[in-house]
Formats: structure tokens, C-alpha cells, sequence
């Protein structure tokens, strides 16, 4: 097992008033960035976004605990499952290799102070992925109720490789609960549970699927977390996805090129019979599986089941990811309009609208 020092980290009057590095729980690395309209904290543990928040409405919707040590990187919140989503083949498992990647099991280190710059605070951390042979760099921007990512993967290997990147954010109480609804301009899917070789068939429409063959509204989660994994692919310019609570009046969202993450994956999870998590993923595959089979398989529904990274490239990829305050009786998003520095959100089924300036992708 990972061994590491908790250093508690102190405020102190030395540090600016645009970030502060804080103890966040049991000592943990906490990187806490305070814009004007909402703050964003990065467990550096891990990589984790583990909370973000309108100053106008303290819910947290990234309020989610994956399984770990109390001091170990684990994943938390919103995190990265790089090279693979998933579980590693034996063998892999058997030379150390975590489930999801070693981006969530890994140490971030801070490169520098976070700084401002023109109305965003910025903050730049990277780390390294040993058994993957790749580093990881990572900007983040926060300004007004958004903020701004963009990742640089370099493959440090000799050779070239395949490999997967998935985005994992993960919605938990109390922003989750019986009435949040989960939207996506998803498309045509399968479910994991699907036997294999063929788990695509049979195929199902967002935000449709199927639990023992009955028709499940993927859009609710109540009180039966199956199917507890469906992935669909995204046929539009961006995808998104958005998850609502109207009883907290608060709607979270995020946006992709869906040309860099094509695979739009909802995983769902029940505890003591109440919503305990969802996942709103989105990544370059579908399937958790080991690469022996993706390799295998070689296309779903036409979309390929793995990148590729040559010896020494950097590949990067960005998403936008917003904070907007809703009407107690919001119905959830139908439809999401992005101008290149504007989304527009088309309230499901209903005439009302919100905008919201997110700058570009």
C-alpha cells in the first residue's frame, strides 16, 4: 500500500485572498480557489474537485467519498480515471494497477500560486502515472459561477499505447435525492449488465433503459439503482449533461467537445434504500472492461473503444463545467444551446430559459 506524510496545511495572512491551501479533513492536501460568484476546492490527494459552490447557495454537489485510506489519494468528488475506466486485467491488478487508473490513487502537486488572471483565478497541478508511463497537467480557471479545465496527457513511454480518459464526476447528498433529474443530449446505448461478447444489444435511447427487461427513466433515481451502468454515445457538436434539484434551486452542468470525449456514461447507486451517488461521466469509452476485450470488441455502435497516444505526444482535452440557480419547480433540461461563450438551457417540456456566460471551450 501507498504510504504518504500528512502535512497540515495552515491559512495564514501571507497567502492571497483568491486561494488558500487548508486542511480538508483528516489533514488532507485541500487547494480551496474563492472566486467573486462561487469557490472550488481540489484534493491534491487524489485530484479529486471535491466541492464547488454558488456563495449565493452553499450546496455542494460533488459531496461524494470513494473507498480508500483516510490520509490515501482515493477518488473523491470529481475525479479522473486515467489510463482506464474500470477494473485492470489480473495481471494488471496483480502488478499494482488501481481500478480506474492511477490518477485517482496518485499525489497532485500544486505548480505554483494560484494567480489572477483577467477575471478568472487559475491554478496549475500536475502528476505522474508510473505503471501508465504518462504525466498529467491540468489548468483550472475559475470565474463567475463556472470553471474551465483542460488536461494535457504526454505518453513518457518508449513506445506508443493505448489508453483511456474518462471524466468521473459524482453528485451525492444532499444535493442528491429522489427528485434530482439527471439530463444529457445522450444517444443511442447499452447497459453494462448486458451479457458479453455483445453487451450493445439489445440497444436502448436516452434517457431509456432496461432492468430485467421493464423500461427504466434513467433521468430519476429512487430507491433501485438498476441498471446501475449505462453508456451512450453522443452524436452532436458538445455534449452535456446537467443535474437538477429543485428543491435546492440549484442546477449543476458540464460541456465537452464531444470529438474529445464521445461516450457519455450514467452510473447510479442506492444506500440504505435512499440515492447515494450518481455519476455523470463522460470519457472515450464505454465499457469498463480490460483493454483485452475493448481491443477485441474494436467499435461500438461505430465509435471506437480506446485512444491512442504516441511515444512522447501530449494530447489535451477541456470542459466547462457551471453552477445555475433554478425555480423550486425546475423540470430538468431538455435542450442545451452553446453560442461558444454562452449556454442556453430550454427547461424539459417547458418554455423557460436560462443563460449563462461560460467563455470557450
Amino acid at each position: 500500500m501507498k504510504k504518504w506524510i500528512a502535512v497540515t496545511l495552515v491559512i495564514t495572512a501571507l497567502l492571497p485572498d483568491l486561494w488558500t491551501r487548508e486542511a480538508g479533513g483528516a489533514e488532507r492536501p485541500v487547494i480551496a480557489l474563492r472566486g467573486e460568484q462561487a469557490h472550488l476546492s481540489i484534493d491534491l490527494a487524489g485530484g479529486g474537485i471535491v466541492d464547488f459552490h454558488l456563495l449565493s447557495n452553499g450546496i455542494n454537489p460533488l459531496k461524494w467519498e470513494g473507498e480508500g485510506g483516510e490520509l490515501e489519494p482515493r477518488n473523491r468528488g470529481h475525479f479522473l480515471c486515467l489510463d482506464r475506466v474500470g477494473r485492470p486485467s489480473a495481471a494488471e491488478q496483480a502488478n499494482g494497477m488501481p481500478f480506474h487508473g492511477e490518477a485517482g490513487s496518485s499525489m497532485w502537486e500544486l505548480l505554483g500560486e494560484p494567480e489572477q488572471q483577467g477575471d478568472a483565478v487559475v491554478a496549475e497541478m500536475s502528476t505522474h502515472l508510473p505503471l501508465a508511463g504518462m504525466h498529467v497537467r491540468r489548468v483550472v480557471k475559475l470565474a463567475g459561477a463556472h470553471f474551465h479545465i483542460r488536461e494535457e496527457v504526454t505518453n513518457n513511454n518508449a513506445l506508443g499505447r493505448i489508453y483511456n480518459i474518462v471524466q468521473h464526476p459524482t453528485i451525492g447528498p444532499p444535493f442528491l435525492d429522489e427528485s434530482t433529474l439527471v439530463d444529457a443530449n445522450a444517444r443511442k446505448g447499452f447497459m453494462l449488465s448486458s451479457p458479453m461478447p455483445n453487451p450493445e444489444e439489445p440497444a436502448v435511447y436516452w434517457p431509456q433503459a432496461l432492468a430485467a427487461g421493464m423500461p427504466v427513466d434513467m433521468r430519476r433515481l429512487v430507491d433501485d439503482q438498476e441498471p446501475a451502468v449505462v453508456v451512450y454515445v453522443i452524436d452532436d457538436e458538445y455534449g452535456w449533461t446537467t443535474a437538477t434539484t429543485p428543491g435546492h434551486g440549484l442546477l449543476i452542468g458540464y460541456l465537452w467537445k464531444t470529438a474529445e470525449y464521445p461516450w457519455f456514461r450514467a452510473w447510479r447507486h442506492i444506500r440504505n434504500g435512499r440515492p447515494f451517488a450518481r455519476g455523470l461521466e463522460f470519457g472515450t469509452t464505454g465499457p469498463g472492461t480490460p483493454f483485452g476485450f475493448l481491443v477485441e470488441k474494436g467499435r461500438i455502435f461505430g465509435r471506437t473503444l480506446f485512444d491512442y497516444i504516441d511515444a512522447g505526444e501530449t494530447i489535451s482535452r477541456s470542459y466547462i463545467t457551471f453552477l445555475v440557480e433554478v425555480p423550486s419547480d425546475f423540470a430538468g433540461v431538455e435542450r442545451l444551446d452553446y453560442d461558444g461563450t454562452q449556454v442556453e438551457l430550454k427547461e424539459w417540456e417547458g418554455t423557460r430559459r436560462l443563460t449563462l456566460e461560460v467563455g470557450g471551450l
